[in-house]
């Protein structure tokens, strides 16, 4: 590890650009991946109260919570002298705080996407998980790269991921449905950040809480992969798409986590 924090800036630099080049160019050979209409059809589909797919829809209520929580966090410490030990420079709080209110854009339309599920639907709820991952991975080159290459590269990763998420949704009109662009800059963020936290030394502590958020972040995929299985294995008690939200929200709330507890190192 001391070998590779120790190479040059630019060595550092060209090893993130050829990651990127390198999902980019495997994504561009793979056929266009269409979203299958089943995906629509959750497991769980019981009504609470009138509530349409109940549980699916109310847990979404955990993301609007943590992100509240996050924003009220950054808010209490931006009038606190606390800042000083969150924050080496206030501005690196910037994406965070685009990363806790696109939280709660994902609270929001993930519930109305489970109203009714159908494909539009399901763009602005892509649309939000795309701007937190990518307000996330700004933060983070903010705390590891430098401030201002995060800060300036910020705007441009949030354009991408929407661009990725707003591609899909019009693929699936045009009868082109295309999941590539989307699904690389999900699995871009989660090798990126690890790649960041290895090449470059830190400025703060809590390494494991970015790895945990990773981790939260990938078994949530898993549990909504494994929709119906979770439902089965639970006797119907509770399906693989409500836990991956409880676990994504989780991620979400681990992100204030990390920086109520880091240090300047």
């Amino acid at each position: 590890m001391n070998y590779w924090r120790n190479t040059s800036q630019r060595a550092k630099a060209l090893s993130l650009w050829l990651l990127v080049a390198v999902l980019a160019l495997a994504a561009s050979m793979l056929p266009r991946i269409a979203q299958p209409l089943w995906y629509h059809y959750f497991a769980d589909q019981r009504a609470c109260f009138s509530l349409p797919n109940c549980l699916d829809t109310a847990s979404n209520v955990l993301f609007v919570m943590a992100g509240a929580a996050g924003l009220i966090f950054l808010h209490n410490t931006h009038r606190s002298t606390s800042v000083r030990r969150t924050f080496i420079d206030p501005r690196e709080a910037r994406p965070y705080a685009l990363f806790f209110f696109a939280t709660i854009l994902v609270g929001i339309s993930s519930g109305f996407y489970h109203l009714s599920p159908d494909n539009d639907r399901l763009m602005w709820d892509r649309a939000a998980i795309a701007l937190a991952l990518m307000a996330w991975s700004a933060a983070i080159l903010c705390e590891r790269v430098s401030l201002s290459a995060g800060l300036r590269l910020l705007p441009l990763l949030v354009i991408a991921g929407l661009i990725s998420a707003y591609y899909w949704g019009w693929s699936e009109v045009q009868g082109l449905g295309d999941l590539r662009p989307y699904g690389l800059t999900q699995i871009t963020a989660v090798l990126l950040i690890p790649l960041l936290l290895w090449l470059y030394p830190p400025r703060y502590s809590g390494d494991r809480d970015i790895l945990m958020v990773i981790v939260l972040y990938s078994l949530a995929l898993l549990f909504d992969l494994s929709d119906r299985q979770v439902f089965a294995l639970t006797g119907g008690i509770i399906s693989g798409h409500t836990v991956k939200h409880v676990i994504a929200a989780l991620a979400a709330y681990w992100v204030m986590r990390y920086l109520q507890r880091r240090r300047v190192l």
